[in-house]
């Protein structure tokens, strides 16, 4: 604390009462912090940051952080070493990439300071020592919620307290809702994060409560918006679709508790997610059937925020990819549609989407001939969305408040706030007000005064493009259909009857067809596809000339798409923040950055946000001088309501159970998260037995080891594997992921990465160079704990048995066999979890020597190469180019040596990849990033 006292006194940013004592808290002990959405959790660790910052002398690292998070730290941190005068202050460092080598790592960590350091980084850097533990001042946890027991961030926290008894460590998070499922949860979560005191603050924290309801509360003025009759018929219609879709799933009697399986709790945004999770152990033994409506639930609840959020026109074409997505390939016999596309609510959805945009027009004098007959021509509807009016005239409120009632001058500016749920409905609003006072067709008589404002213009550009985009939208799922059709057409010729007849009765059999002979021809499709009616070309021709563009449209200017910003001090200038209009979309804890930079005096939510609301009630409890004046608007009676209101209930009932859990929460003392260290235990489980040939007993001290490649920490087994008392010692491999022994060597691979290195034949390529270097070579195929212990033909999938290729050289077993067969000595282990791989590890290293890191590091290497070579580019884009055809091993260096990024990669030209990766190969690769979409 000297160097704090010789330094200026430390400026903080915490003007409210909670936030004060929570700072006092944290500056006193370690704790998990549970503060509830949009109270200012990021301002909070930042003048906690801030405080060792200005110190000078700390280490502090800060896990979890993402990019947006990492920016806005370091440029708080910047200002308030600035406001506070802090000499010794060095500001945010961040470690996120490949890129930066070792010794620049190691020269940064010797300096001190602040650092974000991503974790997959900072586990390696932990265990080499390159980073040693004991010199962290402390360790800062951001999204806590995401820690689990095999967590990578966990793993993180147990090698910091393993050797760092002194050092603090906080724990933040904003979501309550994950600490509070499964059992005692918090007590869980809190020994994965080695603290015992949970501190709790919810909205309705008594001190919460006190600061922001005081006498500088915000104004807020709620508009409930009335749905359109269409938009009511639609929701109703998809709520209809999800009741029979988790009606269908009651009955498939998956042996699951049911019971929180309601439409209410189908209107939460992680439902499907939360019935996944739920169906994971038995899914190998749920129907195909099942699967499928789980899916339709995931496609229904994205239907339901379209309806909202889209306008008319975007929302038909939105259902047209969803009815194109879900057809069988043209040709198919399969009935594998969507249960819910039959039901009569999918077709009052489709017809009511349809006409919403455009309707049948009767020409004048002419009465329809019948009630089933369509008119010859289409008139457009284009129906808008009831909120943008209402938007107009909040708008047209707030100016004419400005001009009659002039507030008095404070800190805000006149700009005007409008915050929406993505950046779709932000563009969507921008393209509105920029046109809503244009009308396409002129009438001079009419006072402009008098007109409304309107999206006509808007919504006739849209309904233009969207015809001319349906035209070509059947050209291109046809092309994508295609190479399918193939694959079913040879597997008909193959398995199906010799005769062609599949899927339907042979032509001597005749079968009655409801509506008689007339109506036979025009049935639905062999493979039970939904087909609706198209429009006829004249139908839409007349349309189209209907919204042809007029004069006014014309007179529109385009949107700029790349402004190069020549001559930028002639033409450019800051925006006067007064005349500003802001269109900003909800972004977590950035909000709060927006309103600071902005100063808005009126802010319109266009959809609810209870975290935004909050965090409106913080900016003006803080600043006494800003007024700000707050519009609320939502759907009466929709989805959009009862799903604000679930949120809200949901965030207070898991603070109540919390709160609960709490005060019955037993405490955990043994906080070093090692395992035994008594000595005798540890020399009997290091003691080497084997005598014969004339040996000698001998024993050693020392914890068996394992070598790790840097690329494995992605998984849990690292931390497992540490956590069964075992060095883990992180290299860049050349041959294998795991080295146990000097002879034993092992290529990890999950279900997924085994499929996906059989087809690319990478897995033959790491089999032969283990025979060649090691004497035990071993391929573990490791399965998720919370998944079935069974490769998928071998469960009961009819469904998908029935569309798998006769080739059995296409099947996993049969690769399994061939890779076998073609390396007799390679052995393979398999594990139904990390934990068992964990044992297995155990068992085969039990009383065998130990791996020397530096020559299985160099196994493998040619002359002259440096393992760290490849470590120095990003993994992932690497991953993605040995998918490219005619990319191999050989040839990938030079690619990543020559271009900077797959970008560059795809736009080469043929004669510029013939020079670097060869004619063949470079001839592949450039048919794979040219080919087209619409052909054959």
């Amino acid at each position: 604390m000297t160097g704090e006292q010789r330094n200026p006194p430390v400026k903080l940013s915490l003007p409210l009462e909670y936030q004060q004592d929570l700072f006092n808290e944290l500056r006193s002990e370690d704790e998990l912090v549970l503060l509830a959405r949009g109270l200012g959790l990021l301002r909070i660790v930042i003048n906690l940051l801030h405080t060792f910052d200005a110190a000078g002398s700390n280490l502090i690292v800060v896990v979890g952080a993402d990019e947006r998070e990492n920016g806005w730290i370091g440029e708080a941190l910047a200002e308030h070493a600035a406001v506070s005068k802090s000499s010794m202050a060095r500001g945010l460092s961040q470690v996120n990439t490949d890129a930066m080598s070792v010794g620049t790592r190691e020269k940064m960590y010797a300096q001190g300071g602040i650092f974000s350091i991503t974790s997959r980084i900072l586990v390696v850097d932990l265990l080499s020592k390159l980073l040693n533990p004991e010199t962290v001042t402390g360790l800062i946890v951001l999204h806590s919620e995401r820690i689990v027991a095999t967590s990578i961030e966990a793993f993180i926290i147990r090698i910091f307290r393993q050797t760092n008894k002194q050092g603090f460590l906080k724990a933040f998070s904003d979501n309550p809702e994950p600490f509070t499922t499964g059992f005692s949860p918090l007590a869980s979560m809190m020994r994965n994060l080695f603290l015992r005191k949970p501190s709790l603050w919810p909205r309705f924290h008594v001190t919460v409560a006190k600061s922001l309801e005081g006498r500088k509360k915000a104004e807020v003025i709620e508009l409930e918006v009335p749905m359109t009759d269409g938009m009511k018929d639609i929701q109703n219609a998809i709520l209809e679709s999800v009741e029979v879709s988790i009606g269908e799933l009651r009955k498939a009697d998956t042996g699951l508790e049911l019971d929180d399986w309601t439409l209410d709790s189908a209107l939460h945004k992680s439902f499907d997610v939360i019935i996944r999770r739920q169906l994971d152990p038995i899914w190998h033994r749920v129907s195909f059937r099942t699967r499928q409506i789980v899916n339709d639930l995931t496609v229904l609840r994205g239907i339901l925020h379209a309806l909202l959020t889209y306008d008319a026109v975007s929302f038909n074409k939105y259902m047209d990819t969803i009815l194109a997505a879900h057809q069988p390939p043209p040709g198919s016999t399969r009935q594998n549609q969507s249960p819910w596309l039959f039901l009569d609510a999918a077709n009052t959805i489709f017809e009511t989407a349809k006409q919403r945009v455009y309707s049948g027009k009767l020409a004048e004098g002419e009465a329809p001939a019948s009630s089933d007959a369509f008119p010859d021509s289409l008139r457009p509807v284009l129906e808008e969305q009831p909120k943008w009016s209402l938007l107009a005239e909040v708008l047209e409120e707030i100016e004419q408040d400005n001009y009659l009632n002039p507030v008095p001058r404070d800190d805000s500016n006149s700009t005007i706030l409008i915050m929406c749920s993505d950046q779709g409905t932000c563009r969507q609003l921008r393209e509105y007000l920029q046109n809503m006072h244009v009308h396409p067709t002129e009438d001079s008589q009419e006072d402009d005064s008098q007109r409304k404002p309107s999206a006509m213009l808007m919504m006739r550009r849209k309904l233009r493009n969207y015809l001319n985009w349906k035209k070509n939208f059947a050209l291109v799922s046809a092309s994508l259909f295609a190479e399918n059709q193939k694959v079913l057409d040879g597997f008909t010729d193959q398995r199906g009857n010799p005769n062609g007849y599949r899927g339907k009765g042979p032509p001597n059999k005749r079968r009655r067809i409801r509506g008689g002979a007339a109506s036979a021809g025009a049935g639905r499709p062999v493979n039970g596809s939904l087909q609706l009616a198209e429009d006829k070309e004249s139908q839409v021709a007349s349309l189209m000339a209907d919204i042809q563009p007029t004069d006014v449209d014309a007179m529109q200017k385009d949107e700029i798409e790349v402004d190069s910003l020549d001559d930028m001090e002639d033409f450019f200038e800051l925006y006067d923040m007064n005349d500003l209009l802001v269109i900003h979309p909800y972004d977590g804890d950035m909000d709060e950055h927006v309103l600071e930079e902005v100063r808005p005096r009126y802010v319109i939510m266009y959809e609810p946000d209870a975290a935004f609301i909050r965090r409106v009630e913080v900016y003006r409890s803080s600043h006494e001088d800003r007024n700000i004046r707050v519009y609320f608007m939502y759907y009466g009676g929709s989805v959009e309501e009862q799903r604000y209101l679930s949120a809200v209930r949901k965030e207070k009932d898991a603070f109540t159970r919390l709160i609960k859990e709490k005060g019955n929460m037993a405490l955990t003392f043994s906080h070093e998260g090692a395992a035994p260290t008594d000595p005798q235990e540890r020399f009997l489980r290091t003691v080497n037995t084997r005598i014969a040939g004339g040996g000698r007993l001998a024993a050693t001290a020392e914890p068996p080891r394992v070598v790790v490649d840097v690329r494995e920490f992605r998984s849990s087994l690292p931390s497992l594997l540490h956590g069964r008392s075992m060095v883990v010692i992180p290299c860049m491999l050349t041959v294998g992921d795991y080295v146990l022994t000097p002879t034993i060597c092992i290529e990890r691979k999950s279900v997924r990465d085994l499929i996906s290195s059989f087809k690319n034949g990478r897995l033959f390529n790491q089999a032969e160079t283990m025979l060649q270097h090691y004497k035990y070579p071993m391929l573990l195929i490791e399965f998720d704990q919370n998944k079935s212990f069974t490769l998928d033909p071998f469960a009961d999938h009819s469904f998908e048995k029935s569309i798998k290729s006769a080739d059995d050289s296409k099947d996993l077993q049969s690769k399994i066999v061939l890779l076998t067969i073609a390396f007799p000595r390679l052995k393979i282990i398999w594990s139904s979890s990390p934990y068992q791989t964990a044992e297995i590890f155990e068992e085969l290293k039990n009383k065998q020597d130990e791996p020397d890191p530096v020559r299985a590091v160099q196994i493998g290497l040619g002359m002259g190469e440096d393992p760290y070579e490849q470590q120095s580019f990003n993994t992932i884009p690497q991953d993605m180019l040995r998918a490219v055809p005619g990319v191999t091993a050989k040839n990938m260096m030079r690619l990543i040596l020559e271009v900077r990024d797959l970008r560059e990669v795809s736009n080469l030209g043929e004669a510029q990849l013939d020079e670097m990766v060869g004619k063949e190969a470079g001839r592949q690769v450039y048919r794979f990033f040219n080919r087209s979409v619409f052909e054959e």
